[in-house]
């Protein structure tokens, strides 16, 4: 491999971490802020993608379809927190796990009915249907390029709203106490619910970015559903940090795995997360 391919399927590598730390990112701090194990959170991304099926030849633009498609998510995460997961954060896992296995068929039964059991695409903006000229023979997409940046740049921007923000520190005081975080006047149910709704418009985002390269398709959300989970095995339930460094690990061994051991591909990050679980059960890091 030269240099030239080995930049190209790095990018690519990291391209497809930052697109997982987008979706998990959302899921760990779910379940390490309001303790809920959350089944559906890959159903988001599916809808975020089907979302830009939809708007963008509607308005003619993927950027108002991404902005629509994140108004209306953040809709459905509040909405689905008051209606249902607020009553089950004192519950035993086992109902979370089945409320949202639930969730999963329902989604997955109104994906059907909406738009079909078909396989659809979503078109690159113009602007960014170019490629940049590595070498004579190969080139990389402009686009592909642009979701990196936007993944860092929202990954920046959760760091320091976590960090640095009076909200991020509720949200921090509230996922280490709780009644504490009460008994201070802070309505707790009120933060929880805008927590939720920020891991839901992640997840959705995530798959309306995505479209364009992956196309959409039935089953979309329980395939990422699974490596999300990994990478916050990985990371460290709650750890935004310990989602991105995970995220990446991730993208890198899956994509020089197909390259380089296309045999055992499918087993590396598996046996990778094996390997993290065996040194630190905990994962990488901490919360915040």
């Amino acid at each position: 491999m030269d240099i030239a391919s080995f930049l190209i399927q790095a990018l690519n590598g990291l391209q497809y971490g930052l697109l997982l730390f987008l979706v998990s990112s959302g899921l760990s701090q779910v379940f390490g802020i309001m303790g809920v194990i959350n089944l559906a959170h890959g159903s988001f991304y599916m809808i975020g993608a089907y979302l830009a099926y939809q708007f963008a030849p509607m308005f003619g633009s993927l950027s108002a379809a991404i902005a629509v498609g994140v108004v209306l998510t953040v809709l459905l995460g509040m909405l689905l927190e008051w209606l249902l997961f607020r009553h089950f954060y004192h519950r035993d896992h086992l109902y979370q796990v089945l409320l949202t296995f639930g969730l999963i068929l329902i989604f997955e039964e109104l994906r059907s009915v909406i738009w079909g059991d078909d396989v659809w695409t979503v078109r690159i903006p113009d602007l960014l249907n170019v490629s940049i000229p590595l070498t004579e023979n190969l080139s990389y997409p402009v686009y592909r390029l642009m979701m990196s940046g936007v993944c860092l740049l929202i990954a920046a921007a959760m760091y320091v709203m976590i960090q640095r923000t009076r909200l991020g520190m509720m949200i921090r005081a509230g996922a280490h106490n709780r009644e504490m975080v009460e008994a201070l006047g802070i309505n707790i149910r009120l933060l929880f619910a805008v927590v939720f709704a920020i891991g839901v418009a992640l997840a959705a985002f995530a798959g309306m970015l995505a479209a364009p390269v992956s196309t959409v398709y039935p089953g979309m959300g329980s395939q990422i559903l699974i490596i999300c989970f990994v990478v916050v095995v990985i990371g460290g339930i709650g750890s935004v940090r310990g989602a991105m460094i995970a995220a990446i690990l991730i993208g890198m061994a899956d994509t020089f795995g197909k390259v380089f051991m296309p045999e055992i591909a499918g087993v590396i990050v598996y046996l990778l997360m094996a390997i993290v679980l065996i040194w630190r059960p905990e994962g990488l890091f901490t919360r915040a």
